[in-house]
């Protein structure tokens, strides 16, 4: 996506699960996604974007998944990749595990969305209510899953109406043949694909 204009009073950066389960050595699904990570230079190039970002005046958001011990906010009988949180323990508040990872450490300015639970990132927290008291109408998504959390999120953000610019070096999956099948397949009919750099140009 060569000719991406942004307007960065209207862009908001929405980094999702960027968390020490998924992104470092010890967290209980890295070694699923460390493949495709490496493979993108996905954590570098996320710290590069937002650091543009900020530099632009964009508005950075961290929407963290966490869990009580227990897993008493979900059902009883989870199935599919929630079953996999659950049995692997990850994502329990006050844990390691669970912090957002130290590259990207909110900063003074940035927003932590809270109350995230499940896949879709608008479903259960006030995503929505933040970028609309602030005007913005543009977000630009990167995390994990591509074809999981991400995807869930650009969905529902196009269904409400907003911009939304998926950036396919800042996602990761379990498997190289997911990442790319979601990237070519279903990111082109809910979302403007592009690379960190191109975003990044697209903010200056």
């Amino acid at each position: 996506m060569t000719d991406l204009t942004l307007d960065p009073a209207k862009t908001a950066v929405v980094l999702i699960e960027y968390q020490n389960d998924f992104t470092s050595q010890g967290g209980v699904l890295h070694d699923a996604v460390s493949p495709v990570m490496e493979g993108t230079g996905m954590l570098p190039k996320t710290v590069a974007l937002v650091e543009a970002a900020r530099a632009a005046g964009a508005t950075v958001m961290h929407a963290p998944i966490t869990f009580a011990e227990g897993y008493h906010e979900i059902s009883r009988h989870p199935y599919g990749i929630l079953k996999g949180v659950v049995d692997g323990k990850a994502f329990v508040k006050g844990t390691w595990g669970a912090a957002i990872v130290d590259d990207l450490a909110p900063q003074q300015g940035d927003i932590v969305v809270e109350g995230k639970r499940g896949l879709d990132t608008f479903a259960s927290t006030n995503l929505d209510f933040i970028l609309r008291s602030k005007g913005i109408d543009t977000i630009v998504l990167g995390g994990f899953l591509t074809n999981c959390c991400v995807e869930s999120t650009m969905r529902t953000g196009y269904e409400n109406g907003y911009k939304v610019i998926t950036v396919t070096d800042c996602v990761a999956a379990t498997s190289q043949e997911e990442h790319e099948n979601a990237i070519k397949f279903d990111y082109p009919m809910f979302s403007v694909t592009a690379t960190a750099e191109e975003v990044t140009a697209a903010l200056r």
